[in-house]
């Protein structure tokens, strides 16, 4: 392992124990999903955000789809459905457990946006 993904990996575990939500993103196929899959996959449920049929239902039922889907939640691309990010800041808001929602997403200008 080098030297810059244990550091990396340090930094995400630390901001977990901080903020309630973490994103990380950067280019596709960079390694962010692996990177919080490794860290995460015993504690954290991994939704594809990227799989169309979870894709739709997302964006046709959000409330439905964070009532299936509970924190503590990886929400991998994110950037496909940017419309779920002002319900999980209520969600948020009602709960600020630190660690419950990570984001992975691609590079995005909108996504930023909503993030903020």
């Amino acid at each position: 392992m080098k030297l810059k993904d244990r550091i990396l990996e340090k930094t995400i575990l630390k901001a977990t124990k901080t903020f309630p939500a973490i994103v990380v993103t950067g280019p596709r196929q960079s390694g962010k999903t692996t990177l919080f899959k490794m860290l995460f996959s015993k504690t954290h449920t991994l939704v594809s955000l990227e799989d169309p049929d979870i894709r739709i239902r997302a964006k046709e039922d959000p409330i439905g789809f964070l009532n299936q889907y509970r924190p503590p939640l990886i929400l991998d691309e994110i950037q496909y459905v940017p419309e779920l990010l002002s319900y999980i800041k209520t969600k948020i808001d009602e709960n600020r457990k630190p660690g419950q929602w990570l984001f992975t997403g691609s590079q995005n200008f909108t996504l930023m946006h909503n993030i903020t």
